[in-house]
């Protein structure tokens, strides 16, 4: 069957490595009728919107995306595209594999994580409040007097909202993956001890899901040790799952144990939709210079077929990643071991083509 999958390129270096990740992965033989779509920063003035309509109603369509970074400003601006997404999708979990490779600069050799992190709530569910509006002052003063605590008066304020409902379905997605996956362990990560009412309801409701999963072993970690733990030894670690906030510092913890966001791939799943994705940024000033590692974005497109089911490609597609990056002859600049030389990002996902010819296709 031929597969129908939205391609958003994205902007900044967007464009060349979901071309060189497109390129890769339709040489495993996997029909795919890839249906283009334009967001991002490059597309405001065509459209007024770094997220047309048009955008969403093709993920909706098609049921499955690949996608390249979007910029979103620091500070002032629009709000993330990536957020947006998820929300407009209902996208809840992301899911950010940290592996390492041979090859790859690492002072950690021994890394295969997964950080399933829950995307719709949390402090990144956009109530804020912005300093010195009236319904900011409004809310200092109800919370002073429902809480008896008085907030400074010159405060900017964000909601953090934590449900049953959002925590159950996250913490059941990293069980069911762990089980999917032969996974062993799934350590469940807050600051319940301090934060009784969201953190302490994620960590509750975790437990009871845990109870239905007798044959996956079930950890509680409080956040500021778990980033010690996985700097000491990450080897003792499998699934990860944690609320939004958390859950993104601590995905790229985890990919800098294993070279850094330039071999991290992602997944936005929910219910109807899945969104693959690199997680690393856009980076504006390598635009159109064919310099960009394109590794986390192939990775994240093997995330993809693996969802298709199409697991013989997406492995053969793995392996011949593995095998250039751990030759180190036909890879981009930031693999080799002093950043020096290398390969541009097309010519790299042509090493990663001609190395996966050499295993003959299962299908």
């Amino acid at each position: 069957m031929t597969y129908t999958v939205t391609l958003i390129p994205g902007d900044g270096i967007g464009p060349e490595v979901t071309e060189a990740a497109r390129r890769v992965i339709d040489a495993t033989g996997v029909p795919i009728d890839w249906q283009i779509e334009e967001a991002g920063a490059d597309v405001m003035d065509k459209y007024g919107t770094p997220l047309p309509d048009r955008v969403i109603e093709s993920i909706r369509r098609n049921g499955v995306a690949l996608k390249g970074p979007i910029t979103t400003p620091i500070g002032t601006g629009f709000r993330s595209v990536n957020v947006a997404l998820r929300a407009a999708l209902d996208l809840y979990a992301n899911v950010r594999p940290a592996k390492y490779f041979a090859g790859v600069r690492s002072r950690y050799h021994d890394v295969d994580l997964v950080v399933v992190r829950e995307n719709t709530e949390d402090l990144y569910a956009g109530v804020e409040f912005e300093m010195g509006k009236p319904e900011t002052e409004k809310l200092i003063a109800d919370l002073a007097a429902l809480s008896g605590k008085k907030l400074r008066p010159d405060s900017g304020i964000s909601i953090k909202p934590i449900s049953v409902s959002g925590t159950q379905r996250i913490v059941t997605y990293a069980f069911e993956y762990a089980r999917a996956n032969h996974r062993q362990k799934v350590s469940a990560v807050t600051k319940a001890n301090i934060m009784k009412f969201t953190d302490g309801l994620f960590l509750h409701v975790a437990r009871q899901v845990a109870e239905r999963y007798p044959d996956i072993e079930f950890q509680e970690v409080l956040i500021d040790n778990m980033c010690m733990q996985l700097v000491q030894r990450p080897e003792d670690y499998d699934v990860l799952v944690l609320m939004n906030l958390y859950g993104d510092i601590v995905s790229d913890l985890c990919a800098g144990l294993v070279g850094g966001l330039g071999v991290a791939p992602g997944a936005n799943i929910g219910t109807s939709a899945a969104l693959f994705e690199p997680v690393h940024g856009s980076a504006p000033k390598y635009a159109g210079q064919n310099k960009a590692d394109p590794t986390a974005t192939l990775l994240s497109g093997i995330m993809m077929l693996r969802h298709l089911g199409e697991e013989d490609a997406a492995n053969r597609a793995e392996a011949a990643l593995a095998e250039v990056i751990k030759e180190n002859k036909d890879v981009t600049y930031d693999l080799k071991p002093d950043r020096r030389g290398g390969v541009g990002t097309s010519e790299m996902a042509d090493a990663i083509i001609r190395q996966m010819e050499k295993a003959p296709a299962l299908r």
